[in-house]
Protein backbone atom coordinates (compact mmCIF):
# COMPACT_ATOMS: atom_id res chain seq x y z
CA UNK A 1 0.00 0.00 0.00
CA UNK A 2 1.43 3.53 -0.48
CA UNK A 3 -1.65 5.98 -0.03
CA UNK A 4 -5.08 6.19 1.24
CA UNK A 5 -7.94 9.08 0.90
CA UNK A 6 -10.84 10.22 3.12
CA UNK A 7 -13.11 10.60 0.18
CA UNK A 8 -15.80 12.94 1.49
CA UNK A 9 -18.67 11.38 -1.09
CA UNK A 10 -21.99 12.13 0.02
CA UNK A 11 -23.16 14.14 -2.49
CA UNK A 12 -21.54 11.97 -5.28
CA UNK A 13 -23.82 10.47 -7.72
CA UNK A 14 -23.32 6.94 -9.79
CA UNK A 15 -24.79 6.45 -13.04
CA UNK A 16 -26.96 3.26 -12.85
CA UNK A 17 -24.54 1.83 -16.06
CA UNK A 18 -21.62 2.42 -13.86
CA UNK A 19 -23.36 0.18 -10.90
CA UNK A 20 -24.19 -2.37 -13.33
CA UNK A 21 -20.73 -2.21 -14.67
CA UNK A 22 -19.32 -2.57 -10.47
CA UNK A 23 -21.72 -5.47 -9.74
CA UNK A 24 -21.19 -7.70 -12.64
CA UNK A 25 -17.12 -7.54 -11.86
CA UNK A 26 -17.70 -8.21 -7.94
CA UNK A 27 -20.15 -10.59 -8.47
CA UNK A 28 -18.52 -12.82 -10.90
CA UNK A 29 -17.74 -15.88 -9.18
CA UNK A 30 -19.92 -15.74 -6.72
CA UNK A 31 -21.81 -18.50 -7.81
CA UNK A 32 -18.63 -20.66 -8.42
CA UNK A 33 -17.10 -20.04 -5.26
CA UNK A 34 -20.64 -21.46 -3.37
CA UNK A 35 -20.37 -24.68 -5.39
CA UNK A 36 -16.94 -25.49 -4.86
CA UNK A 37 -16.97 -25.15 -1.17
CA UNK A 38 -20.17 -27.09 -0.94
CA UNK A 39 -18.16 -30.08 -2.78
CA UNK A 40 -15.35 -29.37 -0.53
CA UNK A 41 -17.12 -29.82 3.02
CA UNK A 42 -18.39 -33.02 1.76
CA UNK A 43 -15.11 -34.52 0.48
CA UNK A 44 -13.18 -33.51 3.90
CA UNK A 45 -13.47 -33.92 7.52
CA UNK A 46 -10.88 -31.86 8.37
CA UNK A 47 -10.72 -28.47 6.39
CA UNK A 48 -7.62 -26.79 5.16
CA UNK A 49 -7.58 -22.84 6.56
CA UNK A 50 -5.71 -22.54 3.49
CA UNK A 51 -8.03 -23.62 1.25
CA UNK A 52 -11.06 -22.04 2.39
CA UNK A 53 -9.27 -18.46 2.24
CA UNK A 54 -7.92 -19.70 -1.14
CA UNK A 55 -10.81 -20.04 -2.05
CA UNK A 56 -13.50 -17.79 -0.76
CA UNK A 57 -11.51 -15.03 0.22
CA UNK A 58 -9.36 -14.82 -3.23
CA UNK A 59 -6.50 -12.99 -3.38
CA UNK A 60 -5.79 -10.97 -6.83
CA UNK A 61 -4.43 -7.72 -7.75
CA UNK A 62 -5.86 -4.07 -7.02
CA UNK A 63 -5.06 -0.64 -7.31
CA UNK A 64 -7.68 0.41 -5.12
CA UNK A 65 -9.08 -1.59 -1.59
CA UNK A 66 -12.58 0.39 -0.68
CA UNK A 67 -13.09 0.19 2.36
CA UNK A 68 -17.02 2.02 3.20
CA UNK A 69 -19.78 1.19 5.11
CA UNK A 70 -22.49 -1.73 4.19
CA UNK A 71 -25.29 0.65 3.60
CA UNK A 72 -23.26 1.98 1.08
CA UNK A 73 -22.56 -0.88 -1.27
CA UNK A 74 -24.49 0.64 -4.16
CA UNK A 75 -22.57 3.45 -3.68
CA UNK A 76 -18.87 1.59 -3.46
CA UNK A 77 -20.09 -0.79 -6.67
CA UNK A 78 -20.95 2.75 -8.86
CA UNK A 79 -17.29 3.78 -8.00
CA UNK A 80 -15.69 0.36 -8.47
CA UNK A 81 -18.00 0.07 -11.78
CA UNK A 82 -17.12 3.92 -12.88
CA UNK A 83 -13.36 3.97 -12.18
CA UNK A 84 -12.77 0.45 -14.18
CA UNK A 85 -15.13 1.65 -16.97
CA UNK A 86 -13.09 5.14 -17.24
CA UNK A 87 -9.26 4.68 -15.84
CA UNK A 88 -9.05 0.55 -15.90
CA UNK A 89 -8.72 0.70 -12.19
CA UNK A 90 -9.56 -2.45 -10.22
CA UNK A 91 -10.99 -1.87 -6.87
CA UNK A 92 -11.70 -3.96 -4.42
CA UNK A 93 -14.90 -3.88 -2.84
CA UNK A 94 -14.52 -5.96 0.40
CA UNK A 95 -18.40 -6.75 0.94
CA UNK A 96 -18.87 -7.90 -2.34
CA UNK A 97 -15.70 -9.33 -3.67
CA UNK A 98 -15.44 -11.54 -0.78
CA UNK A 99 -18.47 -13.73 -0.02
CA UNK A 100 -19.96 -12.55 3.20
CA UNK A 101 -18.23 -13.77 6.37
CA UNK A 102 -21.51 -15.02 8.23
CA UNK A 103 -22.69 -17.42 4.95
CA UNK A 104 -19.28 -19.10 5.31
CA UNK A 105 -20.34 -19.77 8.85
CA UNK A 106 -23.54 -20.70 7.70
CA UNK A 107 -22.48 -23.22 5.77
CA UNK A 108 -20.20 -24.36 8.17
CA UNK A 109 -22.11 -24.53 11.40
CA UNK A 110 -24.90 -26.26 9.22
CA UNK A 111 -22.44 -29.09 8.78
CA UNK A 112 -20.10 -29.26 11.80
CA UNK A 113 -21.49 -27.05 15.02
CA UNK A 114 -25.51 -28.26 15.45
CA UNK A 115 -26.31 -30.21 18.55
CA UNK A 116 -27.07 -34.17 17.89
CA UNK A 117 -30.38 -34.95 17.86
CA UNK A 118 -31.46 -30.89 17.73
CA UNK A 119 -32.21 -28.37 15.32
CA UNK A 120 -29.71 -25.96 17.69
CA UNK A 121 -26.53 -24.85 17.66
CA UNK A 122 -23.55 -25.82 20.06
CA UNK A 123 -22.67 -22.82 21.82
CA UNK A 124 -19.14 -24.03 22.17
CA UNK A 125 -18.88 -25.33 18.54
CA UNK A 126 -20.12 -22.31 17.26
CA UNK A 127 -17.72 -19.43 19.10
CA UNK A 128 -14.68 -22.41 17.69
CA UNK A 129 -15.75 -22.12 13.50
CA UNK A 130 -17.00 -18.11 14.44
CA UNK A 131 -13.55 -17.04 15.45
CA UNK A 132 -11.55 -19.33 12.79
CA UNK A 133 -13.47 -17.66 10.08
CA UNK A 134 -12.85 -14.46 11.60
CA UNK A 135 -9.27 -14.97 11.38
CA UNK A 136 -9.45 -16.01 7.86
CA UNK A 137 -11.07 -12.67 6.60
CA UNK A 138 -9.26 -10.34 8.66
CA UNK A 139 -6.13 -12.13 7.36
CA UNK A 140 -7.32 -12.19 3.90
CA UNK A 141 -8.28 -8.32 4.42
CA UNK A 142 -4.72 -7.21 5.40
CA UNK A 143 -2.86 -8.95 2.92
CA UNK A 144 -5.52 -7.03 0.31
CA UNK A 145 -4.83 -3.94 1.51
CA UNK A 146 -1.15 -4.70 1.68
CA UNK A 147 -0.85 -5.41 -1.81
CA UNK A 148 -3.20 -2.53 -3.04
CA UNK A 149 -1.56 0.66 -4.17
CA UNK A 150 -4.14 2.73 -2.44
CA UNK A 151 -7.06 3.22 -0.08
CA UNK A 152 -10.19 4.79 -0.18
CA UNK A 153 -12.44 5.47 2.55
CA UNK A 154 -16.06 6.32 1.52
CA UNK A 155 -16.93 9.09 4.19
CA UNK A 156 -20.71 9.43 4.01
CA UNK A 157 -23.40 9.91 6.60
CA UNK A 158 -24.26 6.17 6.50
CA UNK A 159 -20.52 5.72 7.62
CA UNK A 160 -19.95 8.81 9.86
CA UNK A 161 -22.36 9.76 12.70
CA UNK A 162 -22.59 12.94 14.49
CA UNK A 163 -23.04 12.10 17.97
CA UNK A 164 -20.52 13.66 19.14
CA UNK A 165 -17.76 16.15 17.98
CA UNK A 166 -14.67 16.21 19.76
CA UNK A 167 -14.37 12.27 20.49
CA UNK A 168 -16.51 9.85 17.73
CA UNK A 169 -16.29 6.02 17.77
CA UNK A 170 -16.93 2.99 15.19
CA UNK A 171 -19.14 0.63 16.16
CA UNK A 172 -17.85 -1.57 13.02
CA UNK A 173 -14.71 -3.82 13.74
CA UNK A 174 -14.18 -4.19 10.68
CA UNK A 175 -13.99 -0.62 9.21
CA UNK A 176 -12.08 0.28 12.43
CA UNK A 177 -9.44 -2.85 11.42
CA UNK A 178 -9.01 -1.82 8.07
CA UNK A 179 -8.31 2.00 8.54
CA UNK A 180 -6.30 0.84 10.95
CA UNK A 181 -3.94 -1.49 9.04
CA UNK A 182 -3.79 1.34 6.56
CA UNK A 183 -2.12 3.26 9.42
CA UNK A 184 0.00 1.14 10.65
CA UNK A 185 1.07 -0.89 7.53
CA UNK A 186 4.70 -0.52 5.82
CA UNK A 187 4.04 1.99 3.02
CA UNK A 188 5.75 0.71 -0.39
CA UNK A 189 6.10 3.36 -2.86
CA UNK A 190 5.28 1.94 -6.42
CA UNK A 191 8.72 1.46 -8.29
CA UNK A 192 7.41 4.04 -11.59
CA UNK A 193 7.32 6.88 -9.24
CA UNK A 194 11.51 6.17 -8.64
CA UNK A 195 11.49 7.53 -5.16
CA UNK A 196 10.96 5.95 -1.40
CA UNK A 197 8.29 7.42 1.27
CA UNK A 198 7.87 7.25 4.71
CA UNK A 199 4.58 6.60 6.81
CA UNK A 200 1.78 8.31 5.94
CA UNK A 201 1.79 11.84 7.65
CA UNK A 202 -0.22 12.40 10.91
CA UNK A 203 0.13 16.33 11.31
CA UNK A 204 -4.03 15.95 11.31
CA UNK A 205 -5.71 14.17 14.03
CA UNK A 206 -9.43 13.68 13.65
CA UNK A 207 -11.58 10.90 14.95
CA UNK A 208 -14.71 10.22 13.18
CA UNK A 209 -17.80 7.52 13.97
CA UNK A 210 -18.92 4.98 11.41
CA UNK A 211 -21.91 2.79 12.81
CA UNK A 212 -22.48 -0.17 10.61
CA UNK A 213 -25.53 -0.95 12.89
CA UNK A 214 -28.87 0.66 13.77
CA UNK A 215 -30.12 -2.41 16.39
CA UNK A 216 -29.83 -2.76 19.83
CA UNK A 217 -27.61 -5.47 19.78
CA UNK A 218 -24.13 -6.06 21.75
CA UNK A 219 -21.94 -3.00 20.15
CA UNK A 220 -18.27 -2.31 21.29
CA UNK A 221 -16.81 0.69 20.46
CA UNK A 222 -13.57 1.67 18.91
CA UNK A 223 -11.74 5.31 18.66
CA UNK A 224 -11.28 5.62 14.86
CA UNK A 225 -8.53 7.90 14.00
CA UNK A 226 -8.84 8.75 10.20
CA UNK A 227 -5.61 11.67 10.80
CA UNK A 228 -3.46 9.63 8.13
CA UNK A 229 -5.42 9.46 5.46
CA UNK A 230 -5.67 12.70 2.74
CA UNK A 231 -9.13 14.02 2.37
CA UNK A 232 -11.01 14.17 -1.44
CA UNK A 233 -13.63 16.67 -1.16
CA UNK A 234 -16.54 15.13 -3.70
CA UNK A 235 -15.87 17.73 -5.85
CA UNK A 236 -11.96 16.43 -6.15
CA UNK A 237 -12.91 13.27 -6.17
CA UNK A 238 -15.69 13.94 -9.34
CA UNK A 239 -13.02 16.24 -11.12
CA UNK A 240 -10.35 13.40 -10.62
CA UNK A 241 -12.69 10.47 -12.01
CA UNK A 242 -14.12 12.80 -15.62
CA UNK A 243 -10.10 13.54 -16.28
CA UNK A 244 -8.24 11.77 -19.12
CA UNK A 245 -5.51 9.79 -18.48
CA UNK A 246 -3.60 7.14 -20.52
CA UNK A 247 -3.52 4.08 -17.90
CA UNK A 248 -4.45 2.91 -14.51
CA UNK A 249 -1.03 4.26 -13.19
CA UNK A 250 -1.04 7.33 -14.78
CA UNK A 251 -4.90 8.12 -13.41
CA UNK A 252 -3.32 7.29 -9.49
CA UNK A 253 -0.19 9.26 -10.23
CA UNK A 254 -2.09 12.49 -11.49
CA UNK A 255 -3.91 11.76 -8.23
CA UNK A 256 -0.82 11.76 -6.01
CA UNK A 257 0.29 14.89 -7.78
CA UNK A 258 -2.96 16.71 -7.10
CA UNK A 259 -2.90 16.37 -3.58
CA UNK A 260 1.04 16.72 -3.33
CA UNK A 261 1.37 12.88 -1.95
CA UNK A 262 4.89 12.52 -2.89
CA UNK A 263 7.85 12.49 -0.68
CA UNK A 264 11.20 13.47 -0.37
CA UNK A 265 14.04 10.69 -1.03
CA UNK A 266 14.74 8.68 2.24
CA UNK A 267 18.02 7.52 1.69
Amino acid sequence: MYRGFNIQCADYEIQNNYYKIGSEIQNAKKEEIKIKFQKYLIDNETLSGNDIMNEWFPKNDYHIFLSHSHKDLKLALGIAGVLKEVHNLNVFVDSNVWLNSNDLLKIIDNEFCKNIDSPTYNYDARNYSTSHVHMMLMNSLNSTINTSEALFFLNTPNSISAKEVIRQETFSPWIFAEIETSKIINKITPERLFRKTKMFSDFEKGYVALNESSDRELQISYELELGHLTELSSSEFEEWVNSKFISPENALDNLYDYKKLRNILIK
